[in-house]
């Protein structure tokens, strides 16, 4: 039996390589010379780089970047054997990067982004392949922009600093400066938000609450950004008000459409892509996929669905492992997934399912596996 294991990760549990292993692990209680090939997976946040770098056969480089609030800080991205890059902007200006009693949008700055962005460009990267979610910024990328090259200043003609603060004060933005190899770089964005940067769906209302902004702040950046996407227009010929996507990652989807004319695509599905899943999918019996938890929300754009519908036309069935199951989870079925397991087994807090993620991970796969055992022993007493 070949089985394909192909979680998420369990946010703030388990890392979908985590995940993978101890799913294996269950397995191999039951089916002891099962074929296992594990395809940790990401949606274009964190884990998108181990994700890419694991399915593609990838290696890991380190670079000493600018943080989010200007610290120094080791930032990890992949390099592919097509020669291509995977860079995860979590690793470099994430909201984990910063104690939560420190987290501050208008002084969050994604200029080490931009650091990994110039770090593949000297491996020789021309396809860079980038996951967007889990940022700590809004400053449309002009953090990103700064680090390559570009040159913001005011109406005195003083060079801005670094952070979501200075948007408003920009005058004049100089890109004669800009890396010229960003204009021979195919830039791929793993990102399923749709937002555009400004208003009531912006960058700054929906997420800047989450990233430490407050109700005034909220509207300070809303404001900025407003005013960084006039002046684009304005000096750059570039509309990006209203474009879809542009609010993801606090605006970075505007900077990267603006600065590096990259295309912003599904992230599950440019993933799934990178890892090469299809070569898999021939001789493949099951499926296993999961995450931390499945909604009704999960079939937009999420890991299960997306690995679900992969193995569609192969009619692999698919089974979901996941930490708990929510609202509206039955609609998965409609869209490739065919059973839901919680690993769950007795009463518990958060806390507790956390500490104990790996454990019941891998007695959720035993049980499912137990549970297929027994289907496969049914089957054979009926003939």
């Amino acid at each position: 039996m070949q089985i394909i294991v192909a979680p998420d990760s369990f946010k703030g549990s388990m890392s979908a390589i985590e995940v993978a292993n101890s799913i294996e692990k269950g397995i191999k209680r039951v089916f002891r010379d099962a074929d296992i090939i594990k395809i940790p997976i990401a949606d274009g946040g964190e884990g998108t780089v181990d994700a890419i770098v694991m399915g593609a056969g990838g290696t890991y480089r380190d670079a000493m970047v600018t943080g989010p609030l200007g610290q120094r800080i080791k930032a990890r991205y992949g390099m592919l054997p097509d020669g291509s890059a995977v860079i995860e902007m979590a690793a470099a200006s994430g909201i984990t990067l910063v104690p939560k009693e420190k987290l501050n949008p208008l002084e969050a700055t994604t200029y080490g982004t931009g650091e990994l962005v110039k770090a593949a460009l000297n491996e020789g990267a021309t396809n860079i392949i980038m996951g967007i979610g889990g940022s700590a910024t809004n400053d449309g990328g002009m953090g990103f922009a700064q680090a390559l090259g570009a040159v913001f200043k005011d109406k005195q003609g003083n060079i801005l600093g670094l952070g979501a603060k200075y948007l408003k004060e920009i005058e004049t933005i100089d890109i004669s400066r800009l890396d010229k190899r960003l204009s021979q770089t195919r830039f791929i964005v793993a990102c399923d938000v749709t937002n555009p940067l400004c208003g009531r769906q912006g960058a700054s209302v929906v997420y800047g609450p989450q990233k430490g902004a407050t109700s005034e702040m909220v509207e300070q950046l809303d404001d900025a950004l407003r005013h960084y996407a006039y002046k684009i227009k304005e000096q750059l010929q570039k509309d990006i008000l209203n474009t879809q996507g542009t609010g993801a990652a606090g605006g970075m989807g505007a900077g990267l459409l603006v600065f590096c004319n990259a295309v912003l695509k599904s992230g599950i599905k440019t993933v799934l892509k990178a890892v090469h899943i299809e070569q898999y999918l021939t001789d493949t019996d099951l499926i296993i996929t999961g995450e931390g938890k499945i909604d009704g929300q999960s079939v937009y754009g999420k890991v299960p669905i997306g690995v679900a519908q992969a193995a569609m036309p192969y009619h692999i069935p698919v089974m979901a492992l996941v930490g708990g199951i929510g609202e509206g989870a039955s609609k998965v079925y409609d869209h490739g997934i065919d059973s839901i397991m919680s690993i769950v087994d007795r009463p518990m807090d958060l806390e507790e399912a956390i500490n104990e993620g790996q454990e019941l991970v891998e007695d959720g796969a035993e049980r499912m596996m137990r549970i297929i055992k027994t289907g496969m022993l049914i089957k054979s007493v009926s003939k």
